[in-house]
């Protein structure tokens, strides 16, 4: 067989693959609405809005009618019977349109007992869902030919068309208060059986745990303060402390969305701080002697730590939770760190930016909700408290009141009440560096929120020499 020979059998086979119908069943597309008229619209009609069975659930048109026809009924109260649902096509000039009389009154008698309608539910449910992932292919498969597209944003486009498909699989509905009840007293057990322990992702600083129980799956843990006050570096250990835990404590893999920071920067702020080097001494080529093996043991930590970090720029919310939710299926991430709000963009750059970040705000609370795991989310604070002269509150979070509400934890840091950048230089350069061997400066991490447990004040010291913090002196 010659090459245009096969060549000619493949666009034959691709035709043919063209002109095949989509997947239905008249069958069960006439058993589910039998049921409906059966039993009154009652049970069958609950049952059809908590598996989101819609009228566009069905394939033949006249169906779509019926189905239409049969909610209006419910709708406004009166009883569901195969006169009303007649007196109702009739009414509303759909008789025809509903494949007339006779088919109606065929499709009223379909049925004798409705004890398989969660078959036909589900199965029509199944169907639908076909016809729909077969859409959207389509549509990405002639999106791809098209000339002249960024690619990057038309991947992310379709991954999330087709995970939006994914999710109306998710069936939603109340549940009984026994199986919250259930959950709860296993919650608690733990919590008895490991008395005194963490029992979620140890933040490293004793305090902070003690008053937060460690960060737990679903929260979003806002993070805010002033530029150059430390977030990333409080980022970073929170990283660090889940990555390379304590004796006794499981590995936790971590997600690190870095929009500002290239992932060397943060690599090397990484490494110096674990190996405890200066890292603007080290880029300048002057380390004391010896210090070398320190510098290659921190970084053979962390080459196999479990943390991976994503530099990209320019995400918006949707990109970014697809490329978290990948990484949490590749890698079973255990929590996410993003560096920082402010520098997501927003989906309509044409929309006010308060707009954009309240959106934004509400696409990381889903993230965390769906993926199961803490979202650390870094975030600035607007100047209003540094022209007052007062410690920062929630309400300077930037641009938007909409973060204050999406967050179940706000961590504002500042320094210390009456303290000033000022102080902080002037005592730099009156220490002795050599023989303190650090330079630290007091810090207060505010606990302005917290939905599950108490808001206070934790006192940290900030190395600014190896940009870390550590538990105050009488914690060490």
């Amino acid at each position: 067989m010659t090459g245009e020979e096969k060549l000619e059998n493949s666009v034959d086979f691709l035709k043919k693959k063209a002109q095949r119908s989509l997947p239905y069943s008249m069958e069960m597309e006439r058993a589910l609405l039998g049921c409906c008229v059966l039993d009154g619209g009652q049970e069958s009609l609950a049952l059809c809005v908590e598996n989101k069975i819609t009228a566009d659930s069905f394939y033949y048109p006249f169906h779509r009618i019926i189905f239409e026809a049969i909610c209006d009924i419910h709708n406004r109260g009166q009883p569901l019977l195969e006169g009303t649902l007649l007196e109702c096509l009739e009414a509303t000039n759909r008789m025809q349109l509903a494949g007339g009389r006779a088919h109606v009154l065929q499709i009223c008698d379909s049925i004798d007992n409705a004890i398989h309608m969660h078959h036909f539910i589900n199965r029509l449910r199944d169907y639908e869902l076909l016809r729909r992932i077969i859409t959207v292919s389509t549509r990405i498969v002639e999106r791809a030919h098209e000339a002249m597209m960024n690619v990057s944003q038309f991947i992310s486009e379709a991954e999330e068309q087709i995970y939006s498909v994914s999710q109306d699989t998710i069936r939603q509905s109340a549940t009984h208060v026994k199986e919250s009840v259930n959950q709860a007293i296993q919650i608690a057990q733990m919590a008895l059986m490991h008395r005194g322990q963490i029992n979620g992702v140890t933040t490293g600083f004793i305090d902070l745990d003690r008053m937060l129980c460690g960060l737990h799956g679903g929260e979003v843990i806002v993070l805010a303060a002033r530029p150059s006050m430390g977030k990333t570096s409080m980022g970073l250990n929170f990283a660090e402390s889940a990555i390379l835990p304590p004796q006794g404590k499981g590995r936790v893999p971590t997600l690190f969305f870095s929009l500002e920071m290239s992932s060397d920067q943060l690599a090397m702020r990484l490494i110096c701080a674990r190996a405890g080097i200066d890292m603007s001494a080290l880029r300048n080529g002057y380390t004391p002697a010896g210090q070398e093996s320190r510098l290659l043991g921190a970084a053979r930590e962390f080459s196999d730590a479990p943390l991976w970090i994503d530099e990209s720029s320019n995400l918006n919310i949707l990109e970014l939770r697809a490329r978290a939710r990948r990484a949490c299926s590749q890698y079973k991430i255990g929590l996410i760190i993003v560096d920082y709000l402010q520098l997501i963009g927003g989906m309509d750059s044409r929309t006010p930016r308060e707009q954009q970040v309240a959106e934004i705000s509400r696409g990381v609370k889903a993230m965390a909700k769906e993926l199961k795991v803490p979202v650390v989310l870094l975030s600035q604070l607007n100047r209003e408290s540094e022209k007052d002269g007062r410690q920062p509150r929630i309400s300077d979070l930037r641009e938007s009141g909409s973060i204050e509400q999406d967050a179940d934890v706000v961590l504002l840091l500042a320094r210390p009440r009456g303290a000033s950048e000022e102080d902080e230089r002037a005592s730099a350069d009156e220490e002795d560096m050599p023989a303190a061997g650090c330079s630290l400066v007091e810090r207060e991490l505010i606990i302005a929120k917290q939905r599950n447990g108490p808001v206070g004040v934790v006192h940290l010291l900030f190395d600014r020499r190896l940009t870390k913090f550590r538990n105050h002196a009488t914690r060490e």
